[in-house]
């Protein structure tokens, strides 16, 4: 993928996204960041998926060790609430690996750890202190189903306080210039409004 295609992505908003996608690239809004509103560190980076059934998480250990930097780990996991299918350890080494980010359609625990790190952006469906049981699983780098929409290795993922979208190779190429225009018409709408126009002429009302 061109570097300076993915360049103009970083500079796009997840609401963004979304709208000029058509809700086609949203991930299910009850996935959420660890942190609070206007703490969330900006999730940008490439998925490599985890597809396990808990209360195993094979497929996870197994995940962890084709990280690249600016990877993010997906963890399908089936959106069970009931075993943690990562926590301080693996995202502590996550992190060693440079990867950027941990999305999580299951559960996740050590979220006091997790959440105080402003290098690794967590995003999950549920919280539980209780662990894992097995490892035996090991399907990693299929398509993954996050949030019930399909992901795919290497989709490119967004993540702000707002939530999370993931773009595939095709979405990244044709959806780029949409949205640049519409960050541009909402710069434009601020600023008029800031002139003191009224919404009714911003938005051109009857």
């Amino acid at each position: 993928m061109n570097d300076s295609l993915i360049d103009r992505w970083r500079k796009i908003p997840v609401a963004i996204a979304v709208d000029v996608s058509k809700g086609a690239c949203q991930i299910d809004p009850a996935i959420r960041p660890l942190r609070p509103a206007g703490q969330q560190p900006r999730l940008f980076g490439f998925a490599v998926t985890a597809i396990c059934a808990p209360p195993d998480f094979g497929a996870v250990l197994r995940a962890i060790d084709l990280i690249k930097p600016c990877d993010v780990l997906v963890i399908d996991a089936q959106g069970n609430r009931d075993f943690a299918m990562i926590g301080e350890i693996l995202g502590g080494q996550l992190r060693r690996l440079k990867a950027v980010g941990i999305v999580c359609d299951g559960a996740v625990r050590d979220v006091g750890e997790l959440a105080g790190w402003d290098d690794l952006s967590v995003y999950s469906r549920h919280v539980t202190p209780r662990g894992p049981t097995a490892l035996t699983g090991r399907k990693v780098n299929e398509p993954a189903i996050i949030g019930k929409r399909t992901v795919n290795p290497g989709d490119l993922f967004i993540g702000d306080d707002d939530g999370l979208c993931s773009l595939s190779a095709d979405m990244i190429r044709t959806l780029i210039d949409d949205a640049e225009a519409k960050l541009g018409l909402e710069a434009d709408w601020q600023k008029s409004l800031a002139t003191g126009k009224t919404l009714a002429q911003v938005f051109n009302l009857d």
